[in-house]
């Protein structure tokens, strides 16, 4: 019987531990995107690709229980990705057929060197989009942050291929000031995410409510904050266009072209983009719906799925024929 002493016992568990986590580490992004997988399989949602506007985009999709369902699309914020839209995904009525995009430039879609990604350039993209994947119908177009400044653009711009929209906790007006919104004026990132001190400011300035917010326990931190620091000037890039340039107040200078359906939603304790949006907004889009949601920030439609699905369907189906 051959006998292992207690220190080679020790010594092989201790290689063996050291080589997991080297393994662990080199796949650390592996464990995000397989989370992603999850969330998007537990919302009913398949992974698919499509080129329009010359980028090839990643998005995913559900279809609806009609063959000829309403489609919803819905576009992520600043810094955001598709996920961000799964919770909400996951309580809306299946009814509906589901397109959730990566922006070209974030997420999974293509960036292209030297390309801008401004308000009205993501417009563009979007209307294109939705010609490839509704070209038939129009669409009811829901956009959060970044997303809902490009999704009042597009509804005012492409009215042809817009039913309804809705814009939460919408950038693209001048609202009553804050520390976030003055940090961007004075040419900061007030989301930039470099260590894990940074990564857990930019969650708690996003997230009001504490049982919502994301848990990213090691590994996948590191990966998370590594892609963070890499995109780090094309975060800035964006925040200037969109931010520090007269294409900022875009969305809200057009907003009164906006003659579709409408909802307008926001929580009450966004540290993001202020609650004085909304009225901003309202003014411009009289026929609004107004939603304010409390013990609410800014991630809306992570932190009250289930009270912004309820929202989303009075817009579809008030004074609705769908």
């Amino acid at each position: 019987m051959l006998t292992l002493h207690g220190g080679v016992i020790a010594a092989a568990v201790a290689s063996t531990v050291a080589m997991a986590a080297i393994l662990l580490w080199r796949q650390r992004w592996w464990l995000i995107r397989a989370e992603f997988t999850r969330l998007r399989r537990a919302a009913g949602l398949r992974r698919a690709t499509v080129t329009a506007a010359g980028h090839r985009w990643v998005y995913a999709s559900r279809e609806g229980e009609a063959g000829d369902a309403l489609t919803v699309v819905m576009l992520h914020g600043f810094t955001g990705s598709k996920e961000n839209w799964y919770p909400l995904a996951r309580v809306l009525d299946t009814r509906y057929r589901l397109l959730i995009p990566d922006l070209p430039g974030w997420g999974e879609s293509e960036r292209k060197p030297g390309a801008v990604y401004g308000f009205a350039e993501q417009a563009a993209h979007v209307a294109a989009l939705i010609a490839a994947l509704s070209p038939q119908q129009p669409v009811v177009l829901l956009g959060h942050s970044m997303g809902g400044g490009i999704a009042a653009l597009v509804a005012a711009r492409y009215p042809q291929q817009i039913a309804r929209v809705g814009l939460f906790n919408a950038a693209g007006v001048r609202f009553a000031d804050n520390h976030f919104g003055l940090a961007v004026l004075a040419g900061e990132n007030p989301f930039a995410v470099s260590d894990a001190a940074s990564l857990r400011r930019y969650i708690d300035t996003v997230f009001h409510c504490a049982d919502a917010k994301p848990w990213i326990p090691w590994p996948a931190s590191s990966a998370l904050i590594q892609q963070r620091r890499n995109d780090a000037d094309f975060e800035q890039s964006v925040l200037e266009k969109i931010g520090r340039t007269d294409d900022a107040m875009l969305p809200g200078a057009e907003a009164s072209q906006i003659h579709q359906p409408a909802l307008l939603l926001w929580g009450r304790q966004d540290a993001v983009i202020d609650p004085s949006a909304m009225a901003i907004y309202a003014a411009q889009i009289p026929q609004a719906e107004q939603v304010l949601l409390d013990n609410c920030g800014h991630m809306s439609i992570a932190e009250h799925p289930h009270e912004v699905a309820l929202a989303v369907t009075r817009l579809i189906t008030t004074n609705s024929t769908t």
